[in-house]
Formats: structure tokens, sequence, C-alpha cells
């Protein structure tokens, strides 16, 4: 005991010193022109294609994710930081207001430290995607990151660091849950941005709301891929081809329920049983490996116990994958049909690879299935009436619709949701907005004449 509060104590004083780091930074930011730092974040970009391969192999022995999919992230997080580089300084310019009360406009100014809570499922992205934007604007970012992708989170500093960003741009710290709280408490940190479990975030929603912090939450979702009747066959084919596997299934975004209407319906199942079916199970770091573990055991036991639960209340097996012969965390994708309101995982998120497949009458009752969730974070609408698809989308509960595609992302574009997804955006000019003071100057001298 005694050890481990020297440990607490050490953590904590070492804390206090960066804090002293980041003050200074946030008020030399605050004078400096944003495309000052928006020229260091091209730098960032160029260092992680140079060491893409260092990153991607780092991720992919930490959760275990294809190193395939392990190159594209760092791909997508150089692009993210190249997106801020080029617009993250006009995004800041100051706002005009029309008034007849006099000269006016807001600022958009840095409010200081921000916190970042990050998930283990994308080691990088996560991180970039809050660090980019707030970079630009001035914020410093203390990250907490996944207790499993320590050297990932560590990796990820170093490279900005030696990219040429000012010391204390992004502190990385491995606080327990109690020094998590703490952190929270200190008036130094401004808000705080959390990506994972519901659970997660209404304990550190509560914390930063007694503290009176601004704060951002993706909280996870159990996304609804919503195929009409008028669905173009190869498109549909392209979009199963990845819907619920990518990552191992292990994406917030996923494609989690696909709701059907029933002149589809088999087709759907037999599409999905041929992607699940073709895929081969090995070493993530090998090249022709398209089933990777997922990303501990604990994870493959809680699926395992979820799906359990759910063919126990009367949801049936459509496919399974065959058995499996290695002592890694593999879990054998599989489609499960006839799930019905009672059901245990009727709303719930599955992180993992298995298929709700959901059969309806028409694309009304799609809807309001897709609806009938806790959850509101992604979904998609595949059909080849344009027009109508769109129609579609705007009546579902959701922060984000992708029309005849699965999940995407791109700097540009606002990330996040609503019910228990969560609330703010992150990414595109929502997201650089998210951390930032409007701060209103308006001239009123010829009134006062």
């Amino acid at each position: 005991m005694k050890t481990l509060l020297i440990s607490i104590i050490q953590q904590l004083n070492e804390l206090t010193k960066q804090l002293i780091w980041l003050i200074h930074y946030i008020k030399k930011w605050r004078h400096e022109e944003p495309a000052s730092r928006a020229a260091i974040l091209s730098k960032i970009a160029a260092a992680f294609h140079e060491h893409e391969d260092e990153i991607a192999k780092m991720m992919t022995l930490e959760m275990g994710k294809l190193l395939s999919e392990s190159r594209e992230e760092v791909e997508l997080c150089a692009n993210i930081c190249d997106y801020y580089a080029k617009n993250g300084a006009n995004m800041l310019k100051p706002e005009p207001l029309k008034t007849d009360l006099g000269n006016a406009y807001y600022l958009k100014q840095a409010t200081g430290v921000v916190l970042a809570c990050e998930p283990w499922n994308f080691p990088l992205y996560q991180v970039i995607r809050v660090f980019a934007p707030n970079f630009v604007v001035g914020n410093p970012i203390i990250l907490k990151h996944a207790h499993n992708v320590p050297s990932s989170a560590k990796l990820i500093e170093r490279i900005i660091k030696r990219a040429g960003a000012p010391e204390g741009s992004l502190l990385n710290l491995y606080p327990s849950y109690d020094q998590l709280a703490q952190i929270i408490q200190d008036p130094r940190i401004q808000g705080v941005a959390l990506t994972g479990s519901e659970r997660g975030g209404v304990a550190v929603a509560e914390e930063a709301g007694k503290n009176l912090k601004k704060s951002t939450m993706e909280l996870g979702g159990n996304d609804a891929l919503i195929v009409l009747d008028d669905a173009d066959p190869q498109v549909l084919r392209n979009v199963l081809r990845d819907a619920r596997t990518y990552n191992d299934g292990q994406v917030c975004t996923s494609s989690k329920r696909i709701i059907v209407v029933k002149s589809r319906y088999d087709e759907v199942l037999h599409e999905l049983k041929n992607v699940f079916s073709s895929l081969k199970a090995g070493d993530p770091l090998e090249t022709d490996t398209t089933l990777p573990p997922m990303n501990s055991q604990r994870a493959k036991e809680k699926l395992a116990a979820q799906v359990q639960k759910s063919i126990d209340a009367g949801a049936k097996v459509f496919y399974q994958y065959p058995e499996i012969d290695s002592k890694g965390a593999f879990f054998r994708p599989m489609i499960l049909t006839n799930i019905d309101q009672k059901n245990p995982i009727y709303n719930k998120e599955l992180f993992g690879p298995v298929a709700e497949v959901y059969c309806v009458d028409d694309e009304d009752q799609a809807i309001a299935l897709a609806n009938d969730s806790s959850y509101g974070l992604g979904s998609s609408v595949i059909s080849s009436d344009i027009k109508h698809a769109q129609e579609v989308a705007a009546k579902i509960e959701t922060g984000m619709t992708v029309i005849n595609g699965r999940w995407i992302t791109s700097g540009e574009l606002p990330f996040g949701g609503v019910k228990k997804s969560g609330y703010g955006r992150e990414l595109g000019k929502l997201g650089m907005m998210a951390f930032v003071n409007e701060h209103l100057v308006i001239d009123v001298t010829e009134n006062n004449k």
C-alpha cells in the first residue's frame, strides 16, 4: 500500500509539473496565429507517413487488428492532420455578425487544456480525432489512453513531439480511474473528450458536470443498415463485404443490426454467409489473414456470453464460422436471426463479428426498428433511388447516415451521435469548435456619440 501511495504521489507531482508547462504554452499560443501551429501539424502528418510501418505494427501487436487495417488507420490520421493543417487557420478567423447595434463579430479562441480519454480499437485515430483540431486551436491535450495500448500511446506522443510540436502539446499519462477523477477536478483542465463505453461515459460526464467542464462523448452504437427492396445487388454485395467484419467487428459504427425488407432477406443472409465463410483466421501480421483475434480473451468471453443469452432467449444461428485451431482470442463470426424485442441483445451493442439480421415487411417497419434503440450513432441505407434514400436517412435517429455504404470517416466529416451514443462532434468544422471560446466583440461607438 505504501509503495502504491508513493507511486500515485509521484505521478501527481509529475502531472503538476507538466500542467505548468501546458499553462505556459496556452498563454503563449493565445498570442500566436493558428497558421504557425498548422505548419507544425503538416510536419506531424509527414511524420506519420514516415513512421507508418512502426506505428501500424505496434497497433497490431497490442490490440490484434489486421496489419493492413493498421496501415489504413495511419494513412487516415495523416490525412486528418493535413486537412486541419490546410483548413484550420481559416476556420478560426473571426466570424462577423449582422446587427443594428454596432460592428459585431466573435473570435474563436482556445479554452485551455483538454483531457482525452480514448479506447483501444483505433489506437491512433481516436487520439488524432481530438488532437489535430485542438492543436490548431491552441488547446493542449492530456491523453488517457486504453490500458491495453500503452506502447502505442507512448509512440504517438514521441512521434508528435519529434515532428516539432512544442513540449506539452500532447502529454500521455497512465492514470488510474481514481486519478482520472482528480485530473478532471483540476481547475486547469477546461474540457473532457471521451470515446468509450456507456458506463465510462456516465462516470466521466458526471465528474465533468460536477466541475463545470465542457465535455464531448462518443459512447458506442447499435447501428442499423437498412436494405430496401430496390438495393443494387452489386452495391449491396460490396457493402456487406466488410460492414460487420472490419476491425473484427470491433467498431462503434459497425453495421450491427442489418434490417432487410423481406423481398431481399434471403439474399442478404446468403451474401453474409459467403463473406463470413471466406474469411481466413490467422496471425494479423500475415498479409493473407482476413480474420484476426479479438483484442483480448476477456472481450471474446463477454461477446460469447451475450450471444449465448440471445440464443437461450430464442435467437437462431443462421451460420457460424468453423472451429479455429488456435489459442488466440478468436471469435467465430456468426449470423443471428429471429431476434425479438424481449431478447437481451435487442438493445445491446455486440462488439465483435456478429451480424444480427432482421426481416421487415416494408421500409416503414425498417425505419421504426432502426429507431427503436437507446443508441443513435451511425446508420446506412442501401437503395438505388438516391433521393428516396435521403428521405429515409432523414427519418433515422442517428448522428450520421451513409447511403450505399458502410461507416466512413474523414477529416472534413463531423463524427458523433445522439441518445446514449453521446453528444458533441469531432472532426470537420464542428469538431474544431468543440472546445473553442466564441468571444463576442462589438463596437458600439457610433451609438454613443
